[in-house]
């Protein structure tokens, strides 16, 4: 399907927002709770009614609009290069899994069993919060499905945080939200030259949508 210039962008915030995320989980063990929130749920909402509403609205992904207003057309320092690094990544993933038909019924049926589950999770989980079963549910579906496929996303970070189990399958968890939004993307007409062509007109639609 094609899909006008701002849903592409929408759906590439989703990308920078996942990989932002990982990043954040990896140094800190923590990440911004809101984004967090609207990039896992992205997962469960593969039949919304339009792009904005993947994301819980515009504001779901704003962390990710804020990276491609401030940080794509900018100088970038060493946190930033390596967030491009796994949206790289990310995008690649998604076109290898584009040619692997079972695996993508795969990643389907089990995103539709976590669908299913979603309201016994979510009926215990504070409304702020993930619910941790959730996490690990779409953790293991992403270690069973993507995490065999090559080359694998390695993301750095401290030791005592990517060695939790908690906090590993939160970023585990963050990346397949990442290759959700890549999927959208490329389904939207997305395509990777355009970073390197388009840089002005993606920060400036960026910025239309932060201000919206």
């Amino acid at each position: 399907m094609a899909g006008s210039f701002q849903d592409q962008i929408l759906a590439l915030a989703g990308i920078f927002q996942s990989a932002q995320l990982a990043q954040q989980l990896a140094r800190t063990g923590r990440a911004d709770p809101d984004a967090f929130r609207a990039s896992i749920r992205s997962l469960l909402d593969i039949d919304a009614p339009d792009v904005a509403a993947v994301y819980g609205g515009v504001t779901g992904v704003r962390l990710g609009l804020d990276l491609l207003r401030t940080k794509l057309g900018g100088r970038s320092g060493q946190s930033d290069v390596e967030i491009a690094r796994y949206v790289v990544a990310l995008m690649h993933l998604e076109g290898v899994l584009r040619k692997i038909p079972a695996m993508q019924e795969a990643i389907r049926s089990g995103v539709e069993t976590a669908q299913t589950q979603m309201k016994f999770f979510a009926s215990d989980a504070a409304a702020d919060d993930v619910h941790p079963a959730l996490i690990e549910k779409l953790a293991g579906l992403y270690s069973q499905t993507i995490s065999t496929l090559t080359p694998r996303i390695m993301v750095n970070g401290e030791h005592g945080h990517l060695s939790n189990p908690a906090t590993a399958a939160r970023v585990r968890a963050a990346l397949f939200a990442g290759i959700r939004s890549a999927v959208l993307w490329r389904q939207l007409g997305g395509r990777r030259w355009r970073l390197l062509f388009s840089r002005d007109r993606i920060t400036r639609a960026a910025a239309e949508l932060l201000a919206a």
